[in-house]
This record gives C-alpha cells, structure tokens and sequence, in this order.
C-alpha cells in the first residue's frame, strides 16, 4: 500500500530527529550538565530529547557528563524554569514560554494567543522577536535561548459536547498563558492554571471541562480517555524554549559553544518541521481514524464555524493586545514598542 504523503514526512521528521549527527571525538575534561526535560506524560518530546542529549557529546566533540530528567520527576514547575536556572539549580532546562511570562511578561508577546494561529505565521513572528527576546533572557534572568519552537496549533479538548468557541461561556478551561486567560475571560470561560501534568487528573475529576494544548500533546497525554470533543480551532503555537544558562555557557570555549549552537539549531529546526506535520496525524489517532499509527482515540473532531475565527480576532484587538500592553509596560517600560517593531511588524498589528 502506497504511504500517505502527511504520514511519510511525519516518519521522516521523527526519524531525523532520533537519528544521532555524525559523532566527533571527544576532548578535554568531563563537563557536567545538569538538564530538566518536558513533562513526562509528553512522550514524544522526551524521547526525543534523552535522544539528543544521548548523543550530544559524540556530535560536539565535547566530554559532556549529561544528567537528564523529565521536570516534573525532579519536583519542577513549569512557572519558576527561569528561577531555576537564574539561581544556577540546572544548566539546561526545557522551559513552556507561556508559565514563565509571569516572571517576564514581554514573553508571551512571542506567541500571543490570536495573534499567530499558524506554524507558518508563528515562524515569522518568533524570527522577528529572536533578537530582542534573546537579549530580555539575558539581562533579567542570565540565560540564553539555544532553541526556541513550538509543539504545534493550540486547540481546544473538552469533556463537554461544545460547536464554538460560544459553547466555553461558563465552563472552566485550563489556561497557562497571560494572553490565554485574557481570551478566555473575554469569552465568558472561567480560565484555570495548569500546567501540562495536571490536566489530565482535572479533566477526569471535572475540575476543568477543557484545555488548550496542541493535538499530538493531547495525543502523547492520553486527553483521548478524558475528553469527547475537539474544536481544533487554532489559537497560538505553543512555543517552548531549550535555555542553557549563562553561567554553564562560559564554562565552554569559542569552538565548543559554536559545536553546541549547531546542535541546538540543527534540533530547533527539526523540533519546527515536526510541529508542520504532526498536527493532522495526531488529531486522525484522537478520533480514531484508519490512518492513525498511534493509539487510537473516539473523540469528536467538531467543523469550527467561520464565525469563531473572526470571534478571536475581535478578542485579540479588544482584550488580548491591551492585557499585554498593560501588564508587560508595568514590567518594562520600552515592552509594547520592542514588540510592535518585532512581533506586530511581522504580523501586521499595533499596539495603540
């Protein structure tokens, strides 16, 4: 049988990203570094980082000595990554953008929900605001971005049997980002902060009626026992970061950290590629289509109406980018100008 294009570029970008790079002689004295991963119940993505960790020295060419752990195993919150890594706790961290913005507001302008609903118009946004969030790390919290992407379009999974966004008036949502609680509330939802390994035991026990994740998340977290319907309209891109602290950073020569640049970028780029192309191969397994190679799920896949994007457009003008002006100005005073020549020039919004 003849493979499907979408299922064979999603082999292809699995494969790529567990494939090791041609490996290098190591030199030089054990260098320990010590990294936190994703969330355990997020599979996938922790497979494919004990992968590249696992063969980060063979492709550096450098003796790293690398303990790696899922964050939650090691007792970590998604909210307090970019404390842990000022306070010099880990070297690496895998780190949610969206949790952390409570610390750093100007954050969660890289991927403000509404704003970018595509992978494609994200991409464009993230590259405009590289520069100047990378420097914003750097100053308030003494780390650098190796690695910035996303997991894929942020959708809703709900327990509940709702046909638009109209349907989340009075329901409790899981949220972890400023500019998601602001969309929610806008909605008539009453949002709840979650993070990632929470979701699921709130889902069942009926704390929350809904979350927002991408679909292979919800997919690699089993949400297909907990919920009944999607509605995959989409709303950001769920952008996560590898940050490596300054501090680990200068232990390393000139060569050494171009050699671990490479390999972040080499990993950032895939990490992107299989945002592209897991999105539909997730969503075929929560319904439990034929195509699906996962486990299959029997979740309804609801046709969002035309009216629900242009109710989310409406939320960004009116909710979403004034929360952001006002919360993030508070903060840093310059932060609604370096975004409106960043992320608003990429994607044609001005923060009045």
């Amino acid at each position: 049988m003849k493979e499907k294009p979408m299922l064979s570029a999603l082999r292809s970008a699995g494969l790529a990203l567990l494939l090791a790079a041609p490996a290098m002689a190591q030199t030089g004295p054990a260098m320990p570094l010590r990294v936190t991963g994703h969330f355990a119940a997020n599979q996938k993505h922790i497979d494919i980082e004990r992968a590249f960790y696992g063969g980060l020295a063979a492709e550096t060419g450098i003796n790293l000595q690398i303990s790696y752990n899922p964050m939650d195993q090691v007792g970590v919150q998604a909210a307090d990554a970019l404390r842990h890594l000022r306070s010099g706790a880990f070297d690496v961290m895998s780190v949610v953008i969206g949790p952390v913005a409570r610390d750093e507001p100007f954050f969660d302008g890289i991927d403000l929900i509404g704003v970018s609903p595509t992978v494609a118009e994200l991409r464009t946004a993230v590259d405009a605001a590289r520069t100047a969030f990378d420097a914003r790390l750097l100053e308030r919290f003494g780390a650098r971005a190796m690695a910035l992407w996303p997991f894929g379009p942020q959708y809703f999974f709900c327990n509940a049997p709702i046909r638009s966004v109209t349907d989340l008036r009075g329901l409790r949502v899981r949220s972890y980002t400023p500019s998601m609680t602001a969309l929610l509330t806008h909605l008539g939802a009453s949002p709840v902060s979650l993070q990632f390994s929470e979701v699921y035991p709130a889902l069942q026990r009926g704390l929350v009626q809904c979350g927002i994740t991408s679909a292979v998340s919800a997919h690699a977290g089993n949400w297909g026992e907990v919920i009944t319907h999607v509605l995959p309209l989409s709303l950001a891109g769920g952008i996560q970061g590898h940050f490596m602290s300054a501090q680990a950073w200068r232990r390393f020569n000139p060569d050494q950290q171009a050699a671990l640049t490479r390999a972040f970028t080499r990993l950032d780029r895939e990490l992107w590629q299989l945002a592209e192309v897991s999105d539909a191969q997730s969503l075929a397994c929560l319904r439990g289509a034929s195509e699906c190679e996962g486990r299959r799920f029997n979740a309804t896949i609801v046709a969002v109406p035309p009216e629900d994007e242009a109710r989310v457009r409406e939320a960004v003008s009116t909710a979403v980018l004034p929360g952001f002006r006002d919360g993030c100005n508070r903060v840093w005073a310059e932060c609604s100008q370096v975004w409106n020549r960043t992320v608003g020039a990429a994607r044609g919004y001005v923060i009045p």
